[in-house]
């Protein structure tokens, strides 16, 4: 055999070997590897990602999280929360610093392609709207030409404001800070009129001002707004987990699962895709690298998605919000998620 060609393979090899020993690590092989799930959050929002005062994140973001590290340790609290400003917490998540990003962000195309990120779901449908004095009188978005508006800067409610009011030919003075808390600050200090933002940050902002009783947000949205948890482009496995996270707390809620009935659901069931979904039948947790009872583990540590919105946003919460777009498919809202099977 020539010489030359057994030189090519052997150097072939050589390279081939040199490149699987130096490929990155998989998201959840350095999440194992941590021991806890680096999720990257709001740095104060209520309802969706808040420290309480005895140092706990309570939030709708937080636990998506805690649903996360729940499939992958079987424990909900083997999480650590990495607050982010909108304007760091993408590049947080480009750079490795955080394994999971759920920061109220709202999925786009420009978000979406070219960033070497990717939206695993939609876990809250929203839309822009704004929140005024009530002494204002004012009962449309289309009365507010000329109005000064607080704006968290860099986000899609800074573009989504600009373009609303040059479509309807009105003019705007924008006050931009860089948190939602900031804007607030503004918005109460009287440095603006108008409060922007997404509407369920608007509920949730009122609820943080001395006197909520003297605001209101008006109740048309000018823009859709679905937020979703955000990866890491070119790790499928790991999108797959969030993804799937996201589907669980769907599905459960559709099939009547709670963290409160799921032990005995466990004992007494029988249809095959309440089978499935709680482990009992299929391969799932091998398909994604996890034990088999990875979604038995979301359920019975943090609940279904009803469960997680009412405790969180909903009409026992200060927040008082109501699910609308946010209900269940059966119930005449956008929640839908793909069959377990």
């Amino acid at each position: 055999m020539n010489s030359n060609r057994i030189m090519r393979w052997i150097l072939t090899g050589l390279l081939l070997a040199a490149v699987s020993t130096t490929a990155p690590a998989s998201t959840l092989e350095t999440v194992k590897k941590h021991g806890t799930l680096r999720c990257g959050v709001n740095a104060g929002l209520p309802g969706f990602a808040l420290k309480s005062s005895a140092g706990r994140w309570e939030g709708m973001d937080a636990d998506f999280c805690r649903a996360v590290a729940a499939a992958v340790f079987g424990d909900a609290e083997k999480v650590e929360f990495i607050p982010h400003t909108t304007k760091t917490r993408l590049q947080a998540l480009q750079n490795g610093s955080i394994d999971l990003l759920a920061h109220n962000v709202t999925w786009t195309m420009s978000r979406d392609l070219g960033t070497g990120l990717d939206f695993a779901g939609i876990y809250y449908f929203d839309g822009q709207g704004f929140m005024v004095r009530k002494d204002m009188k004012v009962r449309s978005a289309l009365a507010l030409n000329g109005s000064s508006i607080c704006v968290i800067g860099g986000t899609t409610s800074e573009a989504n404001v600009k373009e609303y009011f040059i479509r309807h030919q009105m003019k705007l003075r924008l006050v931009n800070s860089d948190t939602s808390l900031d804007a607030l600050k503004n918005f109460e200090q009287g440095t603006c009129e108008v409060l922007t933002s997404d509407l369920s940050q608007l509920y949730a902002l009122r609820t943080s001002t001395k006197t909520p009783g003297d605001y209101k947000v008006l109740p048309e949205p000018i823009s859709k707004e679905p937020l979703g948890p955000v990866v890491r482009e070119g790790d499928d496995n790991w999108r797959d987990i969030v993804q799937w996270t996201l589907f669980t707390l769907i599905n459960a809620e559709e099939m009547g699962v709670s963290s409160n009935n799921v032990d005995r659901v466990l004992e007494i069931a029988h249809t095959p895709e309440v089978l499935r979904l709680l482990g009992k039948t299929g391969a799932s947790g091998k398909s994604l690298g996890l034990e088999n009872d990875w979604s038995y583990q979301i359920i019975s540590k943090v609940g279904n998605y009803g469960e997680v919105f009412e405790r969180n946003l909903g009409k026992q919460t200060p927040l008082k919000m109501k699910r609308g777009f946010n209900s269940t498919w059966q119930n005449g809202g956008l929640l839908y998620a793909p069959p377990v099977r």
